[in-house]
């Protein structure tokens, strides 16, 4: 019989900090991510974060819990995002992951969303029947340079003795689009780029609807899930990159007037803009994006903000080499939904729930 065992943030807090979550055959979570947990903004200090699914006090699986809150007509209406779901494929047939889920489903009365789940994960929430897909996004990635020997082992394993073809192929492929991005100049307008938005940038972003204040973005960027350095081995999602860096990027007008503000996340070659905030169209911040992808040698930019994909579909300058249409479908718990009005929209940007962390 499978045993679950729930921890809020002083429970989970105390299981990091005593090395209590090393003892297994696999980590639940690591400790920097159960740090950010804890310090999360919207979650209450009686919120489950983490459950655990043990036999025979083995440890078989897990399930993270990402607090967060709408506020409709002045009130909160508490949800949590799934922000990792494991059980162990040798106990399969005790279906660890349908009882961790339904344990989640009653510590939040049924107030769940999920985003970003992989096919056998989808899978089994279909099975459930107790979600629906609504407010789905529709983005790009773009591509700039050439990046073969990592994505064509990844999609066919038997083509991995190639890799040092590959690897030729992108070394000269990625010399020519260096020589190109030789006439991408460094922007002429007044532009700056911090570590994370500052007093000015608050009070900006304070004139848009969001999901997020300043505050948050800043909490979860002093507090991140993935650091820089080797893969942990014994945790199966992300925490470790080469590269992972934000950068908050402040654009101004011509009269010294902040005109637009956005968050930049850099992994591994790969970018993304978990949140965009303008009153102006996006020409200048277009401008600093081909430069700042040609500086950092950017391979990707995935896009889900509309505003700036339609600029990016009328510019002839933009230095992308392919473009690939992308969608991010999100999945609410039929309960939650109950406590949404009618035509409720979430407007949800590219880094709402756990996005931006990843």
């Amino acid at each position: 019989m499978i045993q679950l065992k729930t921890f809020n943030k002083k429970e989970l807090e105390d299981f990091v900090f005593s090395r209590g979550f090393e003892q297994y055959d696999f980590l639940p979570i690591t400790r920097h991510r159960a740090v950010s947990h804890v310090k999360n903004p919207k979650a209450t200090d009686d919120q489950t974060l983490l459950i655990l699914a043990f036999v025979e006090e083995k440890l078989i699986g897990y399930v993270g819990c990402f607090p967060d809150y709408f506020i409709v007509d002045g009130e909160k209406i508490r949800y949590a995002w799934l922000s990792t779901l494991y059980a162990n494929p040798e106990f399969r047939k005790k279906r660890p992951a349908k009882a961790l889920l339904k344990k989640v489903f009653e510590e939040y009365e049924g107030r769940i969303v999920i985003t970003e789940f992989t096919r056998e994960a989808e899978a089994l929430y279909n099975i459930m029947g107790t979600f629906e897909y609504v407010f789905p996004k529709e983005g790009k990635r773009y591509y700039f340079r050439t990046d073969a020997a990592t994505i064509i082992p990844e999609k066919k394993p038997e083509t991995k003795n190639w890799k040092p073809l590959f690897r030729t192929m992108d070394i000269f492929a990625n010399t020519l689009i260096s020589v190109k991005n030789l006439f991408v100049k460094k922007p002429d307008f007044r532009y700056e780029i911090l570590s994370r938005p500052d007093k000015d940038s608050a009070d900006f972003m304070t004139r848009f609807s969001s999901h997020r204040t300043a505050e948050e973005i800043n909490t979860f960027i002093e507090n991140p899930w993935v650091l820089e350095g080797e893969k942990e081995e014994k945790y199966l999602f992300s925490s470790y990159a080469n590269i992972f860096k934000y950068f908050w990027i402040k654009i101004f007008d011509e009269n010294n007037n902040l005109s637009a503000c956005l968050l930049l996340q850099l992994r591994d070659g790969y970018l993304k803009i978990p949140y965009f905030f303008t009153n102006d169209e996006p020409d200048k911040v277009l401008c600093f994006l081909n430069y700042f992808i040609v500086k950092y040698k950017v391979k990707a930019l995935t896009s889900y903000q509309t505003l700036l994909n339609e600029a990016i579909k009328n510019s002839k300058s933009f230095s992308k080499i392919h473009e690939r249409d992308f969608k991010r479908d999100y999945l609410f718990h039929k309960q939650l939904l109950k406590n949404l009005p009618v035509n409720f929209n979430p407007q949800y940007q590219d880094g709402d729930g756990d996005c931006m962390m990843t």
